[in-house]
């Protein structure tokens, strides 16, 4: 499904490809003990394995903790003097959280946080421990590679380092292990990391957007949305050119086999000796072999699909950009491709946010006028194409029908009750051809209304519509960021979940 249109990179760390390429950012997580016997040298070890991981051309890494004390304050200290783009997790509420430090340490905790490229809370659990592990287990979640300082001791306590160790070894991911006592470093698993993901990569090789008359008014200064507009219009454009038409194939193929059994049925009801109809029928035939292998052939090539997918969840990161805090829009969508684009989007938008935030009135009226009008205009205009085609198989379905029962029943109330020889017409027409091709035509009618998805479409339709117009309505009234924020992000998931519905129809559906 088409839905309708429309900062500096930190010291050492490879710059966007720019033009329409994205960045590709890999994400180290992190886990350790708060009590250290040597601290110095932990973070000696620290800065050279991050600086190793860093090493790398093709990749930014960033780095993803909470902040306890301890290790996790040595790692953020660390990730921000080599210049890394550093996220934080925080297992509580900052007032909660707190309660974890005395007043000496609080104050750099905070200065911490203040550097922090973004920060979430993950849980409002209040008890401590259950928000720990839940800290840790998203960390995992969320990274690539899990750096843990770890004396290989069992935890201490519910959500400890030994924990969030070994569930990242039961999620498969690469785990770097410094010894908290010997300061040694094991690698486990980077066989599994695979450095410039294959979909990004994919997608960073589509051939460039044809030009067009697309307005960059007011683009030239930032060049983040800049790459990310090019990128969408070349993967707007791929996933047009490659769409396989499932729908129109699947009609044709229908169609043909209407056509063939009609073909039959005249012949067996006229007695038309013509050699041309058997020959019709079979080159019939073989058209519709040909186009269901073409079908079958197309639904195993899932790239437009990726192409698709990734044209829409860019204009949905192009229609929220200017918002001071970069919405999460996709973390609960699950597609194996989807995170190294999130996290490029993520990561571009929320710099491009802090070099140049929007004015709350300038993003409120592109959001209403561009998105939430383009939005409300493109699901309008293809309920306006769905119901008329709805409404017409439906009335021909029931014609159909409703012929066939009159000829079938004016059949068998003729050979009941009249007897004898009917007029050869009625024989013909009435008798023979209408019983064998309508109830195939009423068919036919049921079918398309399947193939097409018209039910579900004209419903989903009137759906989007509605929720988009009481978010429009509500985007117009708010006066907060925190309020408008809440709008975005109620209608841009409603937007994004009719695409991934789409995506899952027709990935898994088979039509023949």
């Amino acid at each position: 499904m088409k839905l309708s249109t429309e900062p500096a990179v930190p010291a050492g760390q490879p710059a966007s490809p720019g033009g329409d390429q994205l960045p590709v950012f890999h994400v180290v997580g992190f886990t350790g003990h708060r009590q250290l016997q040597d601290e110095a040298g932990v973070t000696r070890v620290l800065r050279e394995v991050l600086a190793r991981l860093r090493e790398d051309a093709q990749v930014e890494w960033l780095a993803l903790s909470s902040i306890a004390a301890g290790s996790d304050m040595l790692f953020a200290r660390t990730a921000l003097e080599l210049q890394m783009g550093w996220e934080v997790i925080l297992p509580l509420p900052t007032p909660e959280f707190r309660q974890d430090f005395d007043d000496h340490t609080w104050p750099e905790v905070e200065s911490l946080l203040h550097e922090a490229e973004h920060v979430r809370v993950i849980t409002e659990r209040p008890q401590r421990e259950d928000a720990y592990l839940d800290c840790g287990m998203d960390t995992v979640n969320h990274c690539d590679v899990l750096l843990a300082v770890w004396d290989g001791e069992p935890a201490r306590g519910r959500g400890g380092t030994a924990e969030i160790v070994a569930y990242a070894r039961e999620m498969q991911r690469p785990v770097i292990v410094i010894d908290a006592r010997t300061l040694t470093v094991r690698h486990e698993r980077f066989e599994r990391l695979r450095l410039g993901d294959r979909h990004m990569a994919s997608l960073n090789r589509l051939p460039p957007a044809a030009s067009g008359t697309h307005s960059t008014a007011g683009l030239d200064a930032d060049s983040g949305r800049a790459t990310v507009l090019a990128f969408h219009r070349k993967a707007d454009q791929a996933a047009t050119r490659g769409a396989p038409h499932f729908r129109q194939l699947t009609t044709i193929t229908a169609g043909l086999h209407v056509a063939v059994t009609t073909l039959a049925a005249v012949i067996l009801t006229f007695g038309w000796q013509s050699p041309i109809l058997p020959w019709l029928a079979v080159l019939c035939l073989l058209a519709a072999l040909g186009v269901a292998i073409v079908l079958r052939r197309r639904r195993d090539r899932h790239e437009w699909m990726r192409c698709r997918l990734a044209a829409e969840i860019t204009r949905s990161a192009l229609a929220t950009w200017g918002l001071p805090r970069a919405l999460r829009l996709f973390d609960d969508f699950e597609w194996a491709g989807i995170e190294p684009l999130r996290r490029s989007l993520d990561v571009l938008q929320r710099r491009s946010a802090r070099e140049r935030p929007a004015s709350f009135d300038e993003f409120r009226q592109r959001y209403v006028t561009d998105r939430l009008d383009g939005q409300l205009e493109y699901f309008a205009r293809q309920k306006a194409r769905a119901v008329p085609l709805l409404r017409r198989l439906r009335t021909a379905f029931f014609a159909t029908s409703a012929l066939a029962i009159l000829a079938t029943a004016a059949f068998a109330l003729h050979r009941a009750t009249v007897g004898g020889a009917a007029p050869r017409w009625a024989e013909t027409w009435i008798f023979s051809f209408a019983p064998l091709v309508l109830p195939l035509l009423a068919a036919g009618c049921v079918a398309l209304v399947s193939i097409n998805d018209l039910h579900r479409r004209v419903a989903r339709y009137g759906e989007m519509h509605v929720r988009l117009q009481a978010a429009r309505k509500e985007a117009v009234f708010v006066q907060t960021w925190g309020s408008l924020e809440r709008v975005v992000a109620k209608a841009e998931r409603a937007l994004l979940q009719e695409v991934f519905e789409w995506h899952s129809i027709t990935s898994f559906t088979e039509t023949h």
